[in-house]
């Protein structure tokens, strides 16, 4: 059987053999670090598919993963033993700035990624050639982030492992996320797109595009898009009502102000000498 099959005939069954799931959740592990599986995959037309039997396999790790000493020094840590830390070595070409940043394994990080203290990669995770993730940046379970993008401090890239077929958030590439900015529940960002400070998106956000005059929106079919080149600013819109007209309350809203233009590029151009 396939790796896939594996897993699925693994999912369903009450009481599988210890030796068995350790087997299966090793091979797993490999092939998502090295990226030949992934928990997302994009086809030929820009569409994006769930892998629901990877984030399967990555369940059976927590499930019947036990409780194991990984402290490190002066620094003592608890966790299951089948996640330890990512393996990384001078030959991978990873640049990983001391200072308390963590990379769970099961993550594909490619050469060229900029890891800046302190940020934390999660199982599942995907981040493509020459990506900076910046300091106190999140990239949670499954995140798939595309090349040179920039995850500015602070900024949180939601995860998702259950249910197995929800999407995970998507970052297509040359996408800046600016700090203290908060992607979630599968929330898509189209390639060169940026996202303001402080711009906060998941699956009940409504986008005000000020220059097509739409508002983008997630329905039961297809979570919320940002549109390639999309520059997004954290606005406000006023709120309903005779209590929101009586004290002039508003309510936060994304809006997209432009698209990205030659301007655009120099704010957010990732320095060649960083790489």
């Amino acid at each position: 059987m396939t790796l896939q099959e594996q897993i699925e005939v693994l999912t369903v069954e009450n009481t599988p053999l210890e030796q068995e799931v350790a087997s299966l959740t090793d091979a797993m592990i490999d092939a998502l670090n090295t990226g030949v599986i992934r928990a997302a995959e994009r086809d030929g037309q820009g569409n994006w598919h769930v892998n629901s039997w990877v984030k399967q396999g990555i369940l059976l790790c927590f499930k019947y993963g036990k409780m194991q000493d990984m402290s490190v020094g002066p620094f003592t840590f608890f966790d299951k033993h089948t996640l330890p830390l990512r393996p990384a070595t001078l030959d991978s070409m990873i640049r990983i700035v001391p200072g308390g940043s963590a990379i769970r394994t099961g993550s594909f990080i490619a050469q060229g990624v900029i890891c800046m203290p302190p940020m934390y990669i999660n199982i599942g995770a995907y981040i493509d050639e020459g990506t900076m993730v910046d300091s106190h940046a999140l990239v949670g379970t499954c995140a798939q982030i595309g090349k040179r993008v920039h995850l500015s401090a602070a900024a949180q890239i939601g995860g998702v492992l259950e249910p197995a077929g929800a999407r995970p958030v998507i970052i297509e590439d040359e996408a800046f996320v600016g700090g203290n900015c908060g992607v979630y529940e599968g929330v898509m960002i189209r390639r060169r797109a940026v996202l303001s400070s402080g711009v906060i998106l998941n699956a009940s956000s409504k986008v005000y595009d000020a220059v097509n005059g739409t508002i983008l929106q997630s329905t039961n079919d297809k979570p919320l898009e940002i549109p390639a080149g999309a520059v997004v600013v954290s606005g406000s819109r006023p709120l309903g009502g005779e209590f929101g007209k009586k004290h002039g309350l508003s309510v936060y809203s994304p809006i997209i102000i432009k698209y990205r233009d030659e301007k655009t590029d120099v704010k957010t151009a990732l320095e060649d000498a960083l790489r």
